[in-house]
């Protein structure tokens, strides 16, 4: 019964591998495209847009959006002390802006200047 019970949990831990999404999309800068510097945090907790979820935003021409292309948890813990659900933090972007939500195809956060 012991051996049946490890190749159950085996075959179950296999086939739950499987339906892992393992790919990441990787976000390459197009040198045609214009940039944006933009200021990104988390839309419900600091910019205060109407959200139930912490969800990447950013500030861009004087607007709010929120981001598809990448997520507030790809860039780290979004609830530390300097994670975005707790600070602003400064991004270079590329995308457009499309049904209300900014549409990135390129997302990097500016690294604070050491004083």
């Amino acid at each position: 019964m012991k051996i049946v019970s490890i190749v159950v949990a085996v075959i179950l831990l296999h086939y739950h591998s499987l339906g892992q999404d393992s790919t990441t999309t990787k976000m390459v800068i197009n040198k045609a495209q214009k940039t944006y510097t933009v200021n990104a945090a988390c839309g419900t907790c600091i910019f205060k847009m109407k959200g139930n979820n912490c969800e990447l935003a950013i500030q861009f021409n004087n607007n709010y959006y929120f981001v598809q292309g990448t997520s507030i948890d790809d860039h780290g813990d979004a609830h530390a002390t300097d994670g975005f659900c707790n600070a602003a933090k400064k991004a270079t972007v590329q995308g457009k802006v499309k049904n209300g939500k900014f549409v990135a195809t390129y997302f990097k956060l500016i690294e604070p200047k050491k004083q």
